[in-house]
């Protein structure tokens, strides 16, 4: 059974990443639940490369700060899989990606909201926003390293389908490169 929870979508805000949200994107990079999956480089320089792409318009990638009732509490992104397609490529190869998916990858740096169904609550939510943002696209594709179950966990309450697992290229050396992919297909009819 899930953990009810104590936020709405009334709640939840994403907002544009901008120059001064770096900092704090550096720090939730470098909190343990944070780092152990998403293991990024946290100097000012691999923040900055990473990071002010989306918002000074040089990269594909849109970027956003998940707010709850106000404050900031997680960070979210999503791009087309193609338009990183040698990133992308094992992905690629491992399941079937429509040429207009999108994927989407995301964190709560909060820790004390860890465990209160807002992760599957951002996803829900943040998955409507594609459908509205992106009209063309067809689905979301979502590879989780396969010990990281509250990130796939989430994922299925959200209602992704799990589709396959297979090898990827870990972001973490400690993970063996085992990923369950999910995907999430544009629902029929009007999106709210």
């Amino acid at each position: 059974m899930g953990t009810r929870s104590s936020f709405t979508a009334d709640d939840l805000r994403f907002r544009r990443t901008r120059r001064g949200d770096l900092p704090l994107i550096q720090r939730w990079l470098r909190i343990p639940h944070v780092d152990r999956y998403w293991s990024h480089d946290t100097s000012d320089e691999a923040i900055e490369r990473d990071f002010a792409g989306s918002f000074e318009g040089t990269e594909p990638s849109e970027d956003f700060i998940v707010d709850v009732r106000g404050t900031p509490v997680g960070f979210i992104q999503r791009c087309r899989i193609f338009d990183y397609e040698a990133g992308h490529r094992e992905l690629i190869e491992l399941t079937e990606v429509p040429g207009d998916a999108l994927t989407i990858d995301y964190f709560i740096g909060d820790p004390g909201l860890l465990g209160r169904g807002l992760g599957t609550l951002l996803i829900r939510e943040f998955s409507r926003r594609c459908w509205r943002d992106h009209p063309d696209a067809s689905a979301i594709i979502v590879p989780v390293a396969v010990g990281n179950v509250a990130s796939w966990a989430a994922l299925r309450s959200a209602g992704y389908v799990h589709v396959t697992t297979g090898y990827l290229e870990p972001d973490n050396p400690l993970d063996d490169g085992r990923h369950h992919v999910h995907r999430l297909d544009r629902p029929a009819g009007p999106v709210r």
